[in-house]
């Protein structure tokens, strides 16, 4: 069985060397489908027939993913433009998340389905199967178990 959970925010970025328009700061609404797949639960009365509590999933990846990315500049720890812009955000007292890669969202998505995945709340009897995140309303990358 799975269930999914969708999630969104805001966050900027760029791609340095790129050659259109992402090479300059800009931001996004990401939205994020995390898609579990376990046996449903049926030893316990509170969450009985599902494979996960909603709540649950929620909490994990508002916390895991969510509250590092919204309202962040999020930058490519070795790339040399994006350090300058580090240290300008850091004297401005910004939000910044520093991932060790291109922030595309192919590589976003791959570290966010890594992420989750390896999180010990969401080990047990399901696992993240799937994530899907939505870089535009026409635009997404896909990870799945099967990458």
């Amino acid at each position: 069985m799975r269930a999914t959970k969708i999630f969104d925010w805001h966050c900027a970025h760029l791609l340095e060397g790129h050659n259109g328009l992402c090479k300059n700061v800009h931001g996004h609404t990401y939205k994020l489908e995390v898609e579990v797949e376990g046996d449903l639960i049926f030893d316990d009365v509170s969450s009985e027939g599902m494979v996960i509590d909603f709540s649950d999933l929620k909490s994990i990846v508002k916390t895991e993913i969510v509250d590092k990315f919204d309202h962040a500049l999020v930058l490519n720890h070795g790339d040399s433009g994006d350090a300058e812009l580090y240290e300008l955000a850091v004297k401005k007292g910004w939000k910044i998340l520093r991932l060790p890669f291109r922030t595309t969202a192919e590589n976003m998505a791959k570290w966010i389905y890594q992420t989750l995945n390896t999180q010990k709340r969401l080990t047990g009897d399901f696992r993240v199967v799937r994530i899907r995140l939505y870089e535009t309303d026409t635009s997404y990358a896909e990870v799945s178990k099967n990458d």
